[in-house]
């Protein structure tokens, strides 16, 4: 045997959780996503996050959710543990997050404490894992739901911190998740503190199509609700709904385009796509739709373990997905006729008026050369 061969060796499980937090945990918005869909799965209707420096020296997730037992405490925080799936079956994946998966890579990489108490239960507990190191399960005061601290993230790998933006720059991101994840349920009160700074406070909202456009002119402006054009479509076990705006008000960039699968926030090639074609005859070269679009399907239909954030999926049949979304939004806007935005149609006009006066102003200037 060669030399080299023996050098091959196990490694701990410590380096182990903090490679796999390497992977799952970009910056604090990531923790931040991990946190709260826990909470949406654990049941919760009031979700509170608060962050101080950008996530790195506190993120605080709150939650009124299911909560914990002492043994489950335990092994939420042991490796490859989860309650979202059932039968091993991971092509039926019907929750958001990975308990198991998410926690011991955070509790590799700063001090993650876990206190919860189950409705019904005369008291709450507590568990800490502290860089690696885990802690006995201990009695803790809180009401029914779950409390998660993450403190000094990405002590135990400061190089990482490094590579992260700045405090405003975090914040945003941070920001930008609650935000998706709020839009997909609306039936769940969140608030966002960063800082001393109460950022988002969304209030409970119905499932219904009023309950949603709501909360998504919180998110995407009052101007959306005028100009809002619903989405309703369905064939072959696929169904679309949300809302897409007027091509009248358009953006330079994509940052109110909204997409979910299965209420889990993406960012798909095959889903951009079809908006473009969709708004390809409506828009000018270079500008943006402003859209929030739910795509639902059955859970074997989809792969989202394709991307170790869970931020692209993988559809068994992208055409087929890629036709509905076309032809729902082509049908929307067809209905909608050739009716303006209400500031979109002056801005419109605005710019117009601007490019025929700067033209007429150029032409005498150009006749005398």
């Amino acid at each position: 045997m060669s030399d080299t061969t023996s050098q091959i060796r196990q490694l701990s499980p410590e380096t182990i959780n903090r490679i796999a937090a390497g992977e799952v945990i970009e910056r604090p918005a990531s923790v931040v996503k991990e946190l709260v869909e826990n909470a949406i799965d654990a049941g919760a209707t009031e979700i509170e996050v608060v962050t101080v420096s950008g996530g790195t020296s506190l993120i605080r997730v709150t939650d009124n959710g299911a909560g914990m037992t002492p043994a489950d405490l335990e092994l939420a925080i042991a490796r490859h543990a989860t309650s979202k799936l059932s039968e091993d079956d991971l092509f039926d994946i019907r929750q958001l997050g990975f308990r198991g998966e998410a926690l011991p890579s955070i509790g590799s990489i700063a001090r993650l404490a876990i206190a919860s108490r189950p409705l019904g239960s005369a008291e709450g507990w507590e568990i800490v894992v502290d860089r690696g190191a885990c802690q006995p399960v201990k009695p803790a005061a809180l009401e029914f739901g779950t409390r998660v601290e993450v403190r000094e993230l990405f002590s135990a790998t400061p190089a990482r911190l490094k590579f992260l933006k700045s405090e405003r720059a975090e914040n945003m991101a941070i920001g930008d998740i609650v935000k998706r994840l709020a839009m997909a349920h609306p039936q769940v009160e969140m608030t966002l503190t960063t800082g001393e700074r109460t950022g988002l406070r969304l209030a409970r909202a119905t499932r219904d199509r009023d309950g949603l456009l709501t909360r998504l002119s919180r998110i995407m402006g009052r101007d959306f609700l005028s100009d809002a054009l619903p989405v309703e479509a369905e064939r072959d076990g696929i169904s679309i709904s949300g809302f897409a705006g007027l091509p009248t008000r358009n953006r330079g960039d994509s940052t109110l385009q909204f997409l979910f699968v299965n209420g889990r926030p993406v960012r798909d090639k095959v889903l951009i796509g079809a908006l473009r074609a969709a708004y390809g005859d409506f828009l000018p070269r270079g500008r943006q739709p402003l859209v929030a679009l739910f795509l639902r399907l059955d859970p074997r239909d989809v792969d989202v373990n394709v991307h170790p954030t869970k931020a692209e999926v993988r559809f068994r049949d992208a055409g087929r997905v890629r036709g509905l979304i076309i032809s729902a939004l082509r049908h929307a806007l067809a209905e909608a006729g050739h009716r303006a935005a209400d500031a979109g149609g002056r801005a419109t006009i605005d710019v117009a008026s601007a490019f025929s006066a700067d033209a007429a102003q150029a032409a005498p200037a150009a006749q005398a050369t």
